[in-house]
């Protein structure tokens, strides 16, 4: 029996889409690739994912590394917060899996002032009965620790619970865990997708 809906935040809650953003920054097309690759693509991003340095230092330290692109990439960090945007469908799906009964949780990687920013702008965070950000838990999908860490925080019995994610590598990880999953790569498709669980409040 399920008792337990375990979301991603990025590409299933949020938009996430920072090739779409760049180009919104007014970046020209043949900077864009580079541009993604020189920030997106860092070690300082991963470290941010893991929490394990401050955006500030990790913002000079990747514009004053890039010989051509520094100040796109200064333009990139102003106020990149702004490109998570809900998906409304699924926020949807989250109330009506709260309202339902259901235990929601989060799962996700995220930055320290990123997570700060979208909680406090989108009130649906306060649904969660809980989750783990990959910058507290020091650690990011797909591995193992990070989804040990959601157990045994709430007592969570994977067999229970359904874990949704855009990303095939973090499923296949949860699956590892006896975890039930939605892989997401359309975020139209997550009711349809839950229905094969025989989630009840989908019924209605």
């Amino acid at each position: 029996m399920i008792k337990n809906i375990i979301f991603d935040i990025g590409n299933v809650l949020l938009n996430w889409k920072p090739e779409e953003y760049l180009k919104q920054k007014g970046i020209e097309s043949n900077k864009i690739l580079e541009v993604h690759n020189e920030l997106f693509k860092s070690e300082e991003w991963g470290m941010l994912d893991r929490g394990t340095i401050r955006e500030e230092e990790a913002r000079n330290i990747i514009i004053n590394r890039s010989r051509e692109n520094g100040h796109l990439i200064k333009l990139a960090f102003e106020n990149w917060y702004e490109m998570f945007t809900p998906i409304e469908d699924s926020v949807t799906i989250l109330k009506s899996a709260k309202n339902a009964g259901y235990n929601v949780y989060y799962l996700s990687v995220f930055h320290l002032l990123a997570f700060e920013n979208v909680t406090k702008r989108y009130n649906f965070f306060e649904l969660f009965d809980g989750g783990v950000a990959s910058y507290e838990a020091k650690q990011v999908k797909p591995e193992e620790g990070i989804y040990k860490l959601l157990i045994e925080k709430y007592t969570i019995k994977p067999e229970e619970s359904i874990f949704i994610d855009d990303s095939e590598a973090n499923i296949e990880a949860a699956k590892k865990l006896n975890f039930n999953t939605v892989h997401l790569e359309n975020p139209k498709d997550l009711r349809g997708k839950l229905r094969t669980y025989n989630i009840n409040f989908l019924k209605i």
